[in-house]
């Protein structure tokens, strides 16, 4: 297993680290791995572009979407 140290880290983004393992009842350190775990190693599969469509929330009816007639309008050539 590799080692990672992490230099100069800004003290509120410590503090919130530190927060953020208590409240997930783990050390800091295992809330840094969680971190980067869930932000590079993807352990789901990729969502089908259906599925994606289908998990959409409902946003209203069709007609709320339909377009207006257009009046022509004269192009230069």
């Amino acid at each position: 297993m590799a080692q990672l140290i992490v230099r100069n880290i800004e003290d509120a983004v410590a503090q919130r680290l530190k927060e953020r393992a208590a409240a997930n009842g783990v050390s800091m350190e295992e809330e840094h791995r969680r971190i980067l775990r869930a932000a590079l190693v993807s352990t789901s599969p990729a969502m089908s572009f259906k599925a994606f469509l289908l998990a959409m929330p409902d946003v209203g009816e069709d007609s709320d979407f339909t377009r207006l007639p257009q009046l022509p309008r004269e192009v230069d050539l």
